[in-house]
């Protein structure tokens, strides 16, 4: 019986450890969007969280990939996400946004672009497939500020475009 009970705890604290490891994943991404009247641009911020990169950079780019220590890896994931985000006016041609850097900020990694702010824009189409390529629960939240209240736009499941209508200027 002595031995039996070992083998069920031992069974049980494999589960637990096993789920634990997997429970520190968020799976969920934040991008702000940012008419910046001070400059004049179209200011891109994305945040994903360091541990969910950290798995993501080991499937989608080699299995020894250290998004924390290597500027190499880090690069390589900025361009990824922006190879999977794409953004236009509702009535016009794809913007074509700079890459101005990336940074990893405690938890987060962030990845910067930008473009000067097309006049007269009445709403954007949005695509964010950054990670979600890899994990169908991913989840990015697209939040649109500077023209108006805050308008949000979330990437769940098989939604891959959304539209934000922006506010008259």
């Amino acid at each position: 019986m002595s031995k039996l009970f070992k083998i069920i705890t031992l069974l049980v604290m494999a589960g637990v450890f096993t789920t634990s490891a997997f429970a520190h994943q968020q799976r969920a991404a934040i991008t702000k969007v940012l008419f910046n009247k001070n400059t004049g641009n179209l200011e891109v911020m994305h945040r994903f969280y360091v541990h969910d990169t950290e798995h993501a950079v080991q499937m989608i780019f080699d299995k020894n990939a250290d998004i924390i220590s290597s500027k190499e890896t880090q690069e390589q994931f900025a361009q990824y996400v922006a190879d999977r985000f794409a953004i236009k006016p509702l009535n016009g041609p794809e913007l074509k946004l700079d890459m101005v850097g990336y940074e990893i900020d405690r938890q987060f990694i962030w990845v910067y672009q930008e473009i000067k702010a097309p006049e007269n824009i009445e709403g954007l189409t949005i695509i964010h497939n950054a990670l979600r390529d890899i994990w169908v629960d991913q989840i990015n939240t697209v939040n649109v500020e500077g023209r108006g209240e805050l308008k949000t736009a979330t990437f769940v499941g098989n939604i891959e475009l959304l539209n934000v209508e922006l506010d008259k200027e």
